[in-house]
């Protein structure tokens, strides 16, 4: 089994037994941190590991930082192989939502140059709904082999936005939902609005009612216009703290739409420095 952008429930769970397979647990709750632990410890899918998006999948907040900036690559490697991920493993990653707290663990993989990981598309949901098993039983993985090896073009600083700004052939997009890019609620942040010049295109739109991620080629329409004629890898994705915007990554990329750089910073280590410029409204 090789995935690399979603995977089904069901060859999942017909992989369950395949000694490189490993199987990431990503629930999350901002308003309840430690949520997603205990969700895990009550079950989970079979040989799943929990990965929490503030202790394993962001590193320290700092004054001027966003509210999730990346930990090191040495950092992060160091958890991989903690957790037993090897140079050939697949990976899977799932949540209980619409995949935003996985789609960060395949992006920060994919950052340190490992492809072979997928988000389960649907979730734990579909997995539910399909009476697939799940488990109390927590694995205790052997060390892995895992060996960073960084992709630092992945990801733009703050000053490399400021200059896509000026830049017509470097979209940027935001991933937020229209409500927050316009400015009109902020129930995060300190400040409201969207970088200047970037198009709305909020991460939600590419799930269907279920919330699984609408086929490749409704995709690609949709995230085309949004592109307006620009090369995907020239386009810069943020999103409130640099995860939802994972998850429009993902959409890029499983749409064939390959090479998009995450501004991990995003909107709020943006907002957090006066001297940049904020934009309210909707996009001119």
């Amino acid at each position: 089994m090789t995935s690399r952008t979603l995977i089904e429930a069901e060859a999942l769970a017909g992989a369950l037994g395949d000694p490189r397979l490993r199987v990431f647990d990503c629930r999350f709750d901002l308003a309840r941190p430690a949520y997603g632990r205990g969700a895990y410890v009550d079950e989970h899918l079979p040989g799943a590991l929990h990965a929490d998006l503030n202790l394993d999948l962001s590193g320290p907040v700092t004054a001027g930082t966003g509210r999730h900036p990346l930990p090191s690559a040495g950092e992060f490697e160091a958890r991989l192989r903690a957790w037993g991920v090897n140079a050939d493993s697949q990976v899977v990653a799932y949540d209980d939502g619409n995949g935003t707290y996985a789609a960060r663990l395949w992006w920060m993989l994919r950052w340190l140059g490992h492809d072979d990981v997928a988000v389960l598309d649907g979730g734990m949901r579909r997995w539910l709904q399909l009476g697939l098993p799940l488990t109390e039983d927590v694995p205790a993985p052997a060390p892995g082999n895992f060996v960073a090896r960084p992709r630092p073009a992945m990801a733009v600083d703050a000053a490399a936005v400021a200059a896509a700004m000026q830049d017509p052939a470097t979209p940027i997009l935001d991933a937020r939902a229209p409500e927050r890019y316009r400015g009109e609620v902020e129930p995060i942040d300190r400040v409201a609005g969207h970088i200047p010049g970037a198009r709305n295109h909020p991460f939600g739109s590419s799930l269907d009612a279920q919330g699984r991620f609408l086929p490749a080629e409704q995709l690609r329409a949709a995230l085309s216009g949004s592109l307006a004629g620009a090369a995907p890898a020239r386009s810069i994705v943020y999103c409130g703290s640099g995860v939802t915007a994972c998850h429009l990554l993902l959409a890029l990329e499983h749409a064939g739409l390959a090479g998009a750089r995450l501004y991990p910073g995003s909107w709020s280590e943006w907002s957090s420095d006066p001297a940049r410029p904020v934009r309210t409204g909707p996009a001119p």
